[in-house]
């Protein structure tokens, strides 16, 4: 149930991630960090995506461990874009809050799972 939510919410986050390259793009004619931050927030889902099919229990903790350092990589580049002045704090936030949840989530999968390889 947790891998479903927490695939359905990094899908839409990298959706959001695709329009704000877009945005940064069009908008700001910046492209250095703008590609920095939609390699790294649409990498979250797609090592999510790749967990859904782990050969094992250490795999599917690796995956999801991948997605978590996606994931930090990511709010790093939201808090560069914007105390450059590139976002808006109302937009950052938001950006920042969905990448939240999703490294909360992360790390309540890997620990859970953890915790039921030891029993």
């Amino acid at each position: 149930m947790k891998e479903n939510i927490l695939g359905g919410k990094s899908y839409s986050f990298a959706l959001r991630i695709i329009k704000l390259y877009k945005y940064m793009a069009q908008e700001h004619h910046e492209y250095i960090l703008s590609k920095q931050v939609l390699r790294s927030g649409t990498s979250i889902g797609a090592n999510i995506e790749e967990s859904v099919h782990a050969q094992s229990k250490m795999d599917f903790i690796h995956k999801l461990s991948i997605a978590q350092k996606e994931a930090c990589e990511t709010n790093y580049w939201i808090r560069l874009l914007r105390d450059s002045e590139y976002l808006t704090q109302a937009l950052s936030n938001s950006l920042l809050n969905d990448c939240d949840e999703i490294q909360r989530l992360l790390a309540a999968s890997i620990k859970t799972t953890k915790s039921n390889m030891k029993s």
